[in-house]
């Protein structure tokens, strides 16, 4: 019974009278169902809907936040099933993958990981930690069960909607597979063109092409490009696109007049990183343009520095672990957009950050002054209990809590979703609780305002 109610108590405030608030806070959301604007769950498990492979491949090998830590402490991520692509060999065996994992559990003690796997284990599959050898043989059992195949989970998990997230070159066939069946689960796509947006990414010019054979238009010229990139737009929305999603280094939004020279430049592998950035700040401008005309929200997702780790890139890919937060600029960056468009009513932008300590200086003044701007959730590096209490602290006195967005998970991790939504729902029920008690809310504006944050607020600026 007491690790009953240490588990009910997950994350709440210690203190007994804002306890009990935050308790009846987070009952009056726990059942209310998960939106999941924004993320990156490969819409091919659920299009499959085959059994899960085993726990190995299912947990440990895809998540590089878990990856990362171990090789933190020296312990390659071939170790734990993640395929080189130099060439080195890659452990294979998904019990000695299981069995180095909980090997070095420990390492993640007081991480944000610790705490996702552990009430994943707990609440999704049953298996109580800690996690060990034996959990591994425990999980496969559940995993060849049918309600623990992908598209049971996505009723089990009370999934309203489901947006991944694709690029313009995804025929979106495994979307027409889940529309062509019939099923009744709600997933949708989000247009994702950073890859044929970034001149620095390898393969830019190659990938610009395949867009023109996709689209039919010709990108050999900058008008073609933005026209082949509409056409897609239109497809995506078709499958239920309800955003756009864009992933650059800055917030840079410009206006580069001589955007077609830098174009020409680019497909001949000649544009200098300067002329990449004022490419991407150009392209900002025209995708907010493309949104007043079909009503896609804009998501930006500046201030990582990609492929930091040398060694991780080059003996594994992209989106390794290897990637770092940067400081990031927005006040300035963002002024050509927001003069422009800023308040435009057909326009919707939400921006996050990896840099937080922007939270309090830029943004949340920014969502406060511009309509068309809201605060996305903290994200990747940020989403954690500590991380995501910080942010409503810090944005909440100057943008109160109806210029956010809502939690979006982000993840690729799907039997993580609704542990993750409920460790924001706790964390939200704590920082509400404190108002009640400190009489700056009332218990009924409290309930009203978790119910927004949870469900109302990100079917509304996600247009869901």
């Amino acid at each position: 019974m007491g690790e009953l109610n240490r588990m009910e108590d997950l994350l709440f405030p210690a203190d007994q009278r804002t306890r009990e608030i935050a308790r009846e806070l987070f009952a009056h959301v726990r059942e209310l169902p998960l939106i999941s604007p924004h993320g990156h769950v490969d819409p091919g498990i659920l299009a499959d809907d085959a059994a899960f492979p085993d726990p190995a491949q299912l947990i440990i090998t895809p998540d590089h936040y878990l990856t990362r830590m171990l090789l933190s402490q020296g312990i390659p991520p071939s170790e734990l099933g993640v395929r080189r692509v130099d060439g080195g060999q890659t452990q294979t065996d998904p019990r000695r993958i299981w069995r180095t994992f909980a090997d070095n559990w420990h390492l993640f003690r007081g991480t944000p990981s610790k705490l996702w796997l552990e009430q994943t284990l707990r609440q999704v599959f049953g298996i109580e930690p800690p996690l060990t050898y034996e959990t591994y043989d425990q999980l496969a059992e559940k995993l060849g069960q049918p309600e623990f195949r992908p598209r049971a989970l996505f009723a089990k998990f009370n999934l309203e909607v489901l947006a991944t997230t694709e690029s313009p070159l995804d025929d979106l066939s495994r979307h027409a597979k889940l529309r062509a069946d019939g099923w009744l689960g709600k997933v949708i796509t989000t247009f994702r063109p950073d890859d044929v947006v970034d001149m620095d990414w390898a393969g830019w010019p190659d990938r610009v092409a395949r867009l023109g054979e996709i689209s039919g238009c010709d990108t050999s010229t900058f008008e073609g490009f933005l026209e082949a990139l509409r056409q897609r737009r239109e497809v995506f929305i078709e499958f239920g696109a309800t955003c756009s999603d864009h992933g650059h280094p800055t917030a840079q939004v410009a206006i580069a007049d001589d955007v077609a020279a830098i174009y020409q430049r680019g497909l001949r592998g000649m544009a200098s990183p300067g002329e990449a950035e004022a490419f991407r700040a150009h392209m900002l401008m025209e995708f907010a343009r493309m949104s007043l005309d079909d009503g896609l929200v804009m998501q930006l997702h500046p201030g990582s520095s990609r492929n930091h780790n040398r060694y991780l890139h080059r003996a594994y890919g992209r989106d390794t672990g290897g990637d770092i937060p940067q400081a990031t600029e927005y006040t300035f960056a963002l002024k050509p957009l927001l003069d422009a468009y800023g308040h435009d009513p057909r326009l919707r932008v939400v921006i996050y950050t990896l840099d937080e300590y922007t939270y309090t200086r830029e943004m949340a003044p920014l969502a406060g002054g511009y309509p068309a701007l809201f605060l996305g959730a903290p994200w990747w590096f940020l989403d954690a209990p500590e991380a995501l209490r910080r942010w409503r602290e810090a944005v909440t006195e100057t943008a109160g809590f109806y210029n956010t967005a809502g939690f979006v998970d982000d993840t690729r991790a799907y039997c993580s979703i609704p542990v993750r939504h409920e460790v924001s729902r706790r964390v939200d029920a704590g920082f509400l609780a404190r108002l009640v008690a400190e009489h700056r809310l009332s218990l009924d504006e409290a309930l009203e305002t978790i119910a927004d944050l949870a469900y109302n607020l990100p079917k509304k600026v996600f247009k869901l």
